[in-house]
């Protein structure tokens, strides 16, 4: 299930997601669901990191379902057990941190090779490493 952004308070989620972070993973979104379950699906590259600023929770996020707060990505809660799937930012970014902080966007995180490659890696070492 997810949230749909009904309240302003709702909407500060958007803080997440500087620049057209936003716009990306939606038309990557547009673009899997033409081929979703099939031979065909997309690993596209993450557009964006988000990461804990406290403890060492990191996302790397290829898709946003357009009018939703559901994301797609790679989900490493620091446990050890990297894994893809949905995550809801909404919910992201209702956790707070020490002194008020929030899950925050790395800006200056550039995609080097596809969500899957990332997802591998992961998994073998278990944790993210970008």
């Amino acid at each position: 299930m997810f949230w749909l952004h009904n309240t302003e308070q709702d909407m500060n989620w958007y803080d997440i997601l500087k620049g057209d972070t936003r716009d990306k993973l939606e038309n990557n979104w547009r673009e899997q669901a033409k081929v979703k379950g099939t031979s065909k699906e997309l690993d596209h590259k993450p557009v964006c990191k988000l990461f804990i600023p406290w403890a060492s929770g990191t996302w790397l996020l290829t898709e946003l379902e357009p009018g939703s707060t559901l994301a797609f990505g790679l989900c490493d809660l620091g446990f050890g057990t990297p894994e893809i799937g949905d995550v809801c930012l909404h919910e992201l970014y209702s956790v707070e941190g020490p002194g008020g902080l929030r899950v925050e966007q790395d800006i200056h995180f550039v995609a080097k090779k596809t969500l899957r490659k990332y997802a591998d890696d992961a998994r073998r070492i278990g944790c993210v490493v970008v």
